[in-house]
């Protein structure tokens, strides 16, 4: 069954596998019981003479908890197993590399911390956690690793996220499985997987393969964070001003003043830029931080984010 297949070259795969062998395999089995016992009661019951009459039966309490526990207990272990995989594909690693990703008709962009950028091109280091944080600059696309066992929409206006760890070193292909448009099938990209050591001096290079790379996504927020006045309003020390400080701020759950609360993530940040009445923190008055709907590009939208991300 493996050779029909991509290698499995992530932690994810091996499990994800296992799971799909099991439900086929359950699947086989119950379609292979259901069958002969079919043609069993076909053979035993057939009607032997003009004058046979149907038996008449009503029901049998005992076969009727079988044929309805059982399989409640077969798809309950797959919902729960299933489930598992799925919050441990969800749940990312403290320590994992963050890469930013926008889709494009009909390509991808890859943003790394250091400020290198690649096209259609993904490099990760093995046995690392990657974690990707997504995006679209058009439509709706999808990213999809097939040996890797993973699979993440973009979507335009919000961020989306999936993580995997390499532990197989090699190139492997990336597809979009959104459609997208007309050039959909030529939406391609490789992941490369090279040795940690290999990794550091590829993304030490500049795009030119010279020199080193230009400015990271948080320094040329930390630029914007000044030009567009956010500090203003918004401290880096932890003091309130009008707004909340940023101090700290990312990854923190927030009280908001209609009583509920919001995990400060990339969506929540992009939204408070953009809307900023849509969730205000208890404590601070409504209306007093503009819209920048339509002042502030997709990119410098992320850059601010990676820069608030490492006010420490």
């Amino acid at each position: 069954m493996r050779s029909f297949l991509p290698p499995q070259a992530s932690t994810f795969a091996g499990q994800w596998d296992l799971l799909y062998d099991s439900l086929l395999l359950v699947s086989f089995l119950g379609g292979a019981i259901l069958i002969v016992a079919m043609l069993y009661f076909i053979v035993k019951y057939r009607r032997r003479t003009d004058t046979d009459k149907t038996a008449y039966i009503s029901h049998n309490y005992y076969l009727e908890f079988l044929w309805t526990f059982i399989p409640l207990l077969v798809f309950l272990g797959v919902f729960a197993w299933g489930a598992y995989v799925y919050y441990l594909q969800r749940k990312v690693p403290e320590n994992a590399i963050e890469i930013g990703v926008t889709g494009w008709q009909w390509r991808w962009d890859f943003q790394y911390k250091s400020g290198k950028k690649t096209t259609n091109e993904l490099v990760v280091p093995i046995n690392t956690p990657v974690k990707l944080v997504m995006t679209s600059g058009d439509v709706i696309h999808s990213l999809f690793i097939p040996s890797f066992r993973t699979k993440q929409d973009a979507v335009p206006g919000m961020y989306t996220m999936l993580w995997f760890e390499a532990n197989q070193l090699g190139t492997f292909q990336i597809f979009c499985t959104e459609f997208c448009g007309l050039q959909h099938s030529n939406m391609l990209a490789k992941l490369k997987v090279l040795p940690q050591n290999e990794f550091n001096e590829w993304l030490s290079l500049s795009d030119s393969g010279q020199g080193k790379a230009g400015d990271s996504p948080a320094q040329r927020g930390s630029a914007l964070y000044q030009s567009k006045a956010c500090s203003a309003c918004h401290s880096l020390d932890g003091k309130t001003v009008i707004g909340p400080s940023f101090k700290e701020i990312f990854g923190k759950t927030e009280l908001l003043s209609d009583g509920s609360s919001a995990l400060v993530d990339e969506n929540y940040i992009r939204e408070s830029i953009l809307n900023p009445n849509a969730k205000v923190v208890k404590g601070f008055t409504p209306g007093q931080m503009p819209p920048f709907q339509g002042q502030l590009t997709d990119d410098e939208i992320t850059d601010l984010i990676e820069f608030i991300k490492t006010v420490k």
